[in-house]
């Protein structure tokens, strides 16, 4: 039976990382988005407030100011899912402090193998696998064999090398390319 963990298991491994942390993001829509006060103001279409200075964006600041690096690809349907648009539209907020964001059309992540998994690598060594029942977060599996590790380390290598970045994959959504 597989071990799963609180989120509360993600701060730990932030704070312990020596290189990168990178990030597989595949679910269309995240339950905690949608519940968040920010998903109401963003289909409202209200400005997004300056958050910078909180916690969240300081800590990935702090991170990425050492020299770590924070990366991350996003599956985007097409067209993309109400989930998916609030994503693609906060990015920007996460970039500004460093964050390397990339995009993936799902389709051509299906035509590449790629699995639906959601996860962070953590300096190809420890792999933080998000398990959901929907949209629901039900725990994060964490995986340390080097030989289990190796294939999110391929799945890393495949999705970075065909995505795209962010600033580049909203222009194509917007012209509908």
């Amino acid at each position: 039976m597989v071990e799963l963990h609180p989120p509360s298991v993600l701060p730990v491994l932030f704070r312990e990382f020596e290189h990168t942390a990178w990030r597989l993001e595949s679910q269309p829509s995240y339950e905690a988005d949608r519940r968040s006060a920010r998903y109401a103001e963003w289909l409202r279409g209200d400005p997004w407030p300056d958050e910078s200075a909180g916690p969240w964006y300081a800590s990935r600041r702090a991170l990425t100011e050492t020299g770590r690096r924070i990366e991350r690809v996003r599956l985007v349907s097409s067209p993309p899912t109400e989930g998916e648009r609030y994503l693609l539209a906060r990015a920007p907020l996460t970039i500004a402090v460093g964050e390397d964001i990339r995009c993936l059309d799902r389709g051509q992540a299906q035509a590449l193998g790629l699995p639906h998994a959601d996860f962070w690598l953590f300096d190809s060594r420890t792999v933080a696998l998000f398990h959901y029942e929907g949209e629901r977060q039900l725990g994060i599996e964490l995986v340390a064999d080097p030989a289990a590790v190796l294939p999110y380390c391929q799945i890393r290598d495949a999705a970075w090398h065909y995505a795209v970045p962010h600033s580049e994959f909203v222009t194509r959504v917007a012209s509908g390319a």
